[in-house]
């Protein structure tokens, strides 16, 4: 197993931060890996080796809510300014002037808000999987509700009473051996396929993940999990530890995300990215359709047979990508 870097931690945004470093510190600019749901810095173990040892700086934190990172109470304390400020204060910390933010999953939204936000302090962007959309014309959860029902996982996530943190938390091996697992490969996309608040998927996915979880048997499974047994042990014992409400804490502002951007230009004036992996069944490449009118210095890169845990599934391929495309854009 690959093991991480030394765990370090920056005071930030009134949080205590957990962090990995590794690569010279003289490189410029670094860049920042930021992990999903439900995810922790050590899914980037194998692009953190690889970009350090190319001469690129790297620094991958668990972010709010996970890991070695502080929980706080407030379902608030998550929302996307909190986030992106996180990764400012990140910054400070380190003495940074500038970044390139990588992100996976939720991880691909907070990154392509920074430099709607925080311009002055990003370099690039790297959106895994993880499109940049136009501003959803309604709530989002709303829209969601009513493209795919009240057992759709995110809107599931919104109501605390209806536990789905208890049933991730109480299921905590079933729920990594359901997630890290390579796909069936995914039939040709549906013409009702779209992507809503971010996320697309064929209303014939099931997205009830919490039920999901519930019923799970990895006996009964045919798919190839994606992690050995000891990087499934870190998932684990870390949320375990953890529990997983800060993470799904981030979907509860969903809401409030929607409501307090209305104002903010969408368009992403830097360097940039795209990821895709063919066979993500909730992020499918199709999701990536039409960015270019938002982001008009636009690269896409399709990663072939990949599920949606690409950095982990297929990670030689995304981090040639990485270093190809650091190394052109910044030298």
């Amino acid at each position: 197993m690959i093991e991480m870097p030394p765990l370090q931690f920056a005071q930030t945004n009134g949080i205590r931060m957990g962090f990995y470093e590794a690569g010279p510190a003289t490189d410029k600019p670094p860049v920042i890996l930021c992990h999903g749901w439900p995810e922790i810095a050590f899914s980037w173990r194998h692009q953190i080796k690889a970009l350090s040892e190319a001469g690129i700086r790297v620094i991958a934190p668990d972010q709010r809510g996970y890991g070695s990172t502080d929980r706080p109470e407030p379902v608030e304390a998550y929302d996307i300014e909190h986030l992106t400020g996180d990764l400012v204060g990140l910054l400070d910390h380190l003495k940074i002037d500038k970044a390139v933010f990588v992100g996976h999953d939720w991880g691909g939204f907070v990154v392509w808000q920074m430099p709607l936000r925080h311009i002055d302090r990003v370099a690039g962007v790297v959106g895994i999987n993880t499109p940049h959309v136009k501003r959803a014309w309604a709530d989002p959860i709303e829209l969601l509700r009513k493209r795919f029902g009240e057992h759709m996982y995110i809107v599931q996530f919104q109501d605390p009473a209806r536990e789905p943190d208890r049933i991730f938390g109480s299921r905590v091996e079933q729920t990594f051996d359901a997630f890290m697992r390579k796909p069936v490969p995914r039939p040709v996309t549906a013409p009702d396929e779209q992507v809503v608040a971010g996320v697309g998927a064929s209303p014939r996915l099931n997205l009830a993940f919490p039920q999901m979880i519930a019923g799970y048997d990895a006996k009964h499974d045919p798919r190839t999990p994606i992690l050995s047994p000891e990087e499934r042990q870190v998932f684990v014992d870390t949320f375990k530890s953890t529990g997983f409400t800060g993470g799904i804490n981030w979907y509860r502002n969903m809401s409030r995300n929607w409501q307090r951007s209305a104002d903010l230009d969408h368009t992403v004036h830097v360097p940039s990215l795209m990821i895709m992996a063919e066979n993500d069944q909730v992020l499918p490449p199709s999701s990536a359709d039409g960015m270019e009118k938002l982001v008009p210095d636009l690269e896409k890169y399709l990663v072939r047979g990949s599920g949606h845990w690409i950095q982990q599934e297929k990670p030689e391929e995304v981090s040639a990508k990485l270093i190809e495309w650091r190394r052109r854009r910044f030298g």
